[in-house]
């Protein structure tokens, strides 16, 4: 069978709002790599021709989303949801430290502020139908990167090797001046 290269190019109508409610489709083609792909793609009979355009679908349908909720982690702060299922993958939004009976922090002391965080997201993740080690990816905020080893010692008590893929940063502010926020995103 003939061999096609990496290379591919893309076909993308203007897109606009409606078009995306209407599940508007994306055309992708790939061009041949070599002489003998090249006259197999322009090959006279259609039975051998392969077809040089596929579709994908972009749905903004918000049946395709499930909100994540329960009341053992603490309530999203401003007009976002815990988590979100989309087909086979769990987003947990950022989680903080906070006590969920109080709202509080459990403290202002960095190690207590993860270590109450990854009680939260494993609640999150529980309400998903996730654990700790179906995360593929974390991304950590540290007000101070100077914590990083701090908070590495108790995220690893959390998460089961492989490990997830991971991102830290240190940030200018966290939301009610908390000392970390960690996301992810878990397969279901």
């Amino acid at each position: 069978m003939a061999s096609f290269c990496a290379a591919t190019c893309f076909h993308i109508p203007a897109i606009n709002g409606s078009a995306l409610r209407n599940r508007t489709s994306l055309a992708i083609a790939t061009r041949p790599s070599s002489p003998a792909a090249a006259s197999f793609w322009r090959s006279p009979s259609p039975s051998k021709r392969p077809s040089p355009f596929t579709c994908l679908s972009i749905s903004s349908d918000a049946r395709i989303k499930e909100a994540v909720h329960t009341e053992r982690a603490p309530a999203a702060l401003g007009p976002y949801s815990q988590a979100n299922k989309v087909n086979n993958l769990l987003f947990v939004s950022g989680v903080l430290g906070l006590v969920p009976e109080t709202g509080k922090f459990i403290s202002d002391n960095v190690e207590e502020q993860t270590e109450q965080l990854l009680k939260n997201m494993g609640e999150i993740l529980k309400a998903g139908g996730a654990s700790y080690s179906s995360v593929v990816k974390t991304t950590i905020m540290l007000a101070d990167l100077k914590d990083f080893k701090k908070v590495n010692e108790i995220y690893a008590k959390y998460f089961p090797s492989p490990f997830p893929a991971r991102s830290t940063y240190q940030v200018a502010a966290l939301p009610l001046d908390a000392k970390i926020e960690i996301e992810c995103i878990a397969t279901l």
